[in-house]
């Protein structure tokens, strides 16, 4: 049995030599999985016309560097010796959107990529855009409006902010209206009336209800008439600013002459400083005015010259409580680092 069984494997081993033979020949018919590829395209614009020197940028998924090249005059780009295996593409170049594409190229493939065209870019502007003064002073007005001494006088004509923005003549009026038709200021000129009733200051209304009235109208009409001209009108057009700013630092003699001096200066809308016209003569219109309503005695040059000075006067001390008192008094006072400059 054993020499039968060597005489069977004879045949066998001389057959097995012819078995490689046959197994390279079927792996010659097969890719070389390793054999490299090739990558080219055309870059076109939205009109078809080829864009040259446009960057194009080869990646991979593995860690392979990326690989770049520009678009040549005929807007062609190419990439030899390209490994087989999924790849980006990344076109970029000014004036156009970046372009992206994905493919996959086989071993030994020549790869084209099919034209790539470019978008437009959307230019994008980015831009600040800051609320016109108007409306900042609205704000800082609304915020003055709010300001009242022991929460209950009115004390709007003072700004807290070194760089407040310039009222337009509407809000001057605005503010001047709203100064005079506040509760506390019917009360406040009933209370001058007042001490000029036991006064009898201007014997001529005489005493009683009737001289009481009298006393009164001629009070609140002297306080409109040095609000509206010295606080709107000729603020509105001469530009200036009505309204006292708060120094609130230096020494106190600073202070002192920083505060008597806005009863006769100013700021302007421009900013700067100058004289106080619309106070000074403010002041002297509403004297002139007084004229027409005050007893015949107590009329002429001198009762204007004298509402005048004491209207400059009267300035004056209001700055000095301003600068020392007032601000102490009056809740709602905004920081002075929230100006706006």
């Amino acid at each position: 049995m054993l020499a039968a069984i060597l005489a069977l494997a004879g045949p066998l081993r001389a057959q097995t030599p012819d078995a490689p033979a046959a197994g390279a020949s079927a792996a010659e018919q097969l890719p070389n999985p390793q054999l490299p590829g090739s990558i080219r395209g055309t870059v076109l614009d939205p009109s078809g016309a080829v864009v040259v020197g446009a960057r194009v940028s080869l990646a991979r998924e593995d860690s392979s560097p990326v690989q770049e090249t520009l678009s040549g005059e005929d807007g062609q780009f190419s990439f030899a010796a390209v490994a087989p295996g999924t790849f980006h593409l990344t076109i970029t170049s000014a004036s156009f959107a970046i372009y992206t594409s994905v493919g996959v190229v086989h071993p030994g493939e020549s790869f084209v990529v099919p034209p790539s065209t470019l978008a437009i870019a959307t230019a994008v502007t980015e831009m600040r855009v800051s609320p016109p003064q108007a409306e900042i002073a609205e704000e800082q007005i609304k915020e003055q409006e709010k300001q009242r001494v022991l929460r209950i006088v009115p004390n709007f004509y003072v700004s807290y902010l070194p760089h407040a923005v310039p009222l337009t003549p509407k809000q001057k009026f605005q503010l001047a209206w709203k100064t005079t038709l506040d509760p506390v200021t019917f009360g406040v000129t009933g209370a001058i009336a007042g001490m000029e009733q036991a006064q009898d200051s201007f014997s001529g209304y005489e005493q009683g209800a009737r001289g009481y009235g009298k006393r009164y109208g001629a009070s609140y009409a002297d306080l409109v008439t040095s609000t509206f001209i010295g606080g709107a009108i000729l603020p509105s057009v001469l530009k200036q600013d009505p309204r006292y700013f708060y120094k609130g630092s230096g020494s106190k003699r600073s202070r002192i002459l920083y505060a008597l001096g806005n009863a006769v200066i100013c700021k302007g809308d421009n900013g700067r400083w100058q004289p106080n016209y619309s106070n000074i003569l403010g002041n002297l219109a509403a004297g002139g005015i007084s004229n027409l309503y005050y007893p015949a005695n107590d009329r002429g040059a001198g009762l204007t010259l004298e509402s005048g000075l004491i209207g400059i006067g009267a300035t004056a001390t209001t700055n000095l409580l301003q600068e020392f008192l007032i601000r102490k008094l009056t809740p709602h006072v905004p920081s002075r680092d929230s100006a706006n400059p």
